[in-house]
């Protein structure tokens, strides 16, 4: 039999290697990740080189190019890195880009903002694009255009036998349905295609002031959000981080010109006494700026619910600490509209997120926060943390119809995903 080495071309690392344990972590370094080797793929190739391997020795395998999203679900499992696949094409002209499996949203966005077109990004520039997109992908600009996973035009895939391929809607149907949000449980993901939107102006920012200013704050979201044009997306963020005082925080973006987005903000005008106020017209290199995030790996405790309705008064009775931030998203728009994919849709108008560094009390005050307001038991699938199922990301129906495809793709289950269907 061949070894798995002497398959590829890129680096296999095994346990007891120098750079082993460096290699299986993740992007939240709360997580551990017991893995039998890691591959790090230099190509395409080399990924349908490692899937026969798996399959043919009875291994099952699970990609993640930098491990945003990790659940630590991988005894045993062979970890491919596929960081290494990082080409990108930009293609202006028809407003399409075509990214490689390592490629992450501040590249698209670098690349595509001076032609004026952004692509699907979240808050953070060091998310992969296909990581995100599988999941479904929760954008700044999905109340104007959908989840990430709506834009795609096709995937360059891998399946369970190790045979490359290209998946749209034409060609496979059902596979690329699943791949639209329904994980990376069906097919090895080496490159996406998807839909550039227009952007000729960009407005936003961070405005911050005291907490003591929260429920004035809180009303001006209400406010501004009860009205908001699909355009516009805004954050509430309830931020409390170590040496700084305990401050509130509206973070923002419209698609259209600094005069419509001032005006659409307006109510904050009235709440006196910023901080800081950020908004301006926004380079679309630079959306990460907004709400600031870390790009370098990190410990990190998470919780999000999707919320039915919001009780502005429980957010003001329940202290922040020992949480760094409890941020309310507005949801909406065309997420609420039908979509014939496996991310589905979301009737629920606000994402709750609640984040801290792992500690003495944390998880408890998140389940305070969580308890506290009306949630649909339904969570984002990239939301997802260690513990929670792909069973809280989808509609009955949908989780059944993945799991039908997971088990007449991939049989032998040759892949897991971060949180497989089955």
């Amino acid at each position: 039999m061949i070894s798995l080495s002497s398959a590829i071309t890129g680096r296999v690392l095994l346990p007891g290697d120098v750079a082993f344990e460096q290699a299986t972590r993740p992007w939240n370094l709360a997580i551990e990740q017991r893995v039998s080797a890691v591959v790090e793929a230099a190509s395409a190739d080399d990924v349908a080189a490692a899937v026969k391997y798996a399959k043919a020795n009875g291994l099952t395998v699970t990609a993640q190019p930098s491990g945003h999203g990790a659940s630590g679900d991988t005894d045993g499992v062979i970890l491919i890195r596929t960081s290494a696949l990082t080409h990108l094409d930009v293609r202006p002209a028809d407003r399409l880009a075509v990214a490689g499996a390592g490629v992450k949203w501040g590249q698209v966005l670098a690349e595509a903002g001076p032609h004026g077109l952004v692509g699907m990004a979240g808050s953070s520039p060091a998310v992969s694009v296909t990581g995100y997109t599988l999941g479904g992908g929760l954008s700044w600009f999905s109340r104007a255009h959908g989840f990430a996973s709506d834009s795609v035009h096709a995937f360059q895939i891998v399946d369970a036998d190790g045979e490359r391929a290209r998946v749209s809607a034409d060609s496979d149907p059902e596979l690329f349905w699943a791949l639209k949000g329904g994980g990376g449980d069906f097919a090895l993901v080496t490159e996406v295609e998807f839909d550039l939107h227009p952007a000729p102006e960009l407005y936003g920012g961070r405005v911050v002031w005291h907490a003591e200013r929260t429920e004035e704050v809180q009303a001006a979201f209400r406010e501004i959000t009860e009205q908001a044009p699909e355009k516009l997306t805004v954050w509430l963020d309830l931020l409390r981080f170590p040496g700084a005082p305990p401050m509130v925080a509206i973070d923002a973006t419209y698609l259209g010109s600094a005069a419509e987005g001032a005006e659409l903000l307006r109510p904050l005008d009235r709440i006196t006494g910023a901080m800081s106020d950020g908004r301006g017209l926004v380079e679309i290199a630079k959306l990460g700026d907004i709400t600031g995030e870390p790009v370098d790996p990190s410990a990190g405790n998470s919780h999000a619910e999707l919320l039915t309705e919001l009780d502005d008064r429980a957010l003001l009775d329940i202290p922040v600490e020992p949480l760094l931030s409890v941020q309310v998203r507005h949801l909406g728009g065309a997420l609420s509209w039908a979509s014939d994919s496996a991310a589905g849709t979301l009737a629920e108008p606000y994402l709750l997120y609640l984040f801290g560094i792992p500690g003495e009390g944390v998880s408890e005050r998140q389940a305070e926060f969580a308890q506290a307001q009306p949630t649909s038991g339904r969570k984002p699938y990239t939301f997802l943390k260690p513990g929670e199922s792909a069973t809280q990301a989808f509609a009955p129906k949908t989780i059944e119809r993945l799991r039908e495809i997971k088990r007449r793709r991939d049989p032998n289950s040759v892949f897991r995903a971060n949180y497989p269907v089955l």
